[in-house]
């Protein structure tokens, strides 16, 4: 009988510590957080980071596929000046970029092409006549060289008359030539400058970004042939 009554405690203790085990749930994100993820997700693929031998350094900055063949937009200023430009795309990879064009002054622009065949991924440009002051945009790009980083903000302004699209959403060193992007993961913009009281070595919430309707002109004038 006793022996009964110990094998019965030990069933229950078994079965108890067994109901009791926790188990892992997956985890659920609001729908905010969701867009932020799937926009994250599908956009970075396509970008690049950009590493331009000048005379007095290297110059860093982002870039993005826009055509499956290898070509690259980013901002004039990144690899103005340089022949020797390296590009690191989002296996790891590195290789040289010829330029094919280039749009300096206020519209910096310009468009890189490697040649790969691991392109998985281009951006959708969208349209900067649809952009509204205070909807939400996500800035991807390498900061400070901490490639893929995702930054979220607003269009705070929109200056018509310097054709630029104005956001908080944390832009630095090495955002230039980026992607700014809707919610539908369009892009919008392309990340150029800061302004700041400290000779750009920090944001404080004043960054631009070249409309993507210029960005769309400067393309169609280097007959590219593109899929968007």
């Amino acid at each position: 009988m006793q022996n009964l009554i110990k094998k019965t405690i030990f069933v229950f203790v078994i079965m108890f510590g067994f109901v009791q085990t926790p188990i892992c749930q997956a985890q659920f994100y609001d729908q905010d957080e969701q867009i932020n993820i799937n926009v994250y997700e599908k956009i970075t693929p396509a970008i690049v980071t950009i590493d331009a031998q000048l005379k007095d350094g290297v110059s860093s900055g982002t870039g993005c596929f826009i055509t499956p063949d290898g070509v690259i937009l980013t901002s004039s200023h990144v690899i103005e000046g340089s022949n020797d430009i390296d590009i690191t795309t989002y296996s790891g990879k590195v290789y040289k970029a010829n330029v094919i064009s280039i749009l300096g002054k206020n519209n910096d622009l310009a468009l890189l092409k490697i040649n790969s065949k691991e392109i998985t991924e281009i951006i959708k440009l969208g349209d900067s006549e649809d952009v509204k002051v205070g909807q939400k945009v996500l800035a991807i790009g390498n900061p400070f060289g901490f490639s893929g980083t995702l930054t979220q903000g607003i269009v705070s302004r929109i200056d018509y008359s310097k054709n630029k699209i104005q956001t908080d959403a944390a832009i630095n060193p090495g955002n230039s030539g980026g992607p700014l992007l809707n919610s539908s993961g369009e892009v919008i913009g392309i990340s150029q400058s800061i302004y700041n009281p400290d000779n750009n070595k920090s944001n404080i919430g004043i960054g631009f970004a070249v409309p993507v309707n210029s960005v769309k002109e400067f393309i169609d004038l280097a007959k590219i042939s593109k899929k968007f």
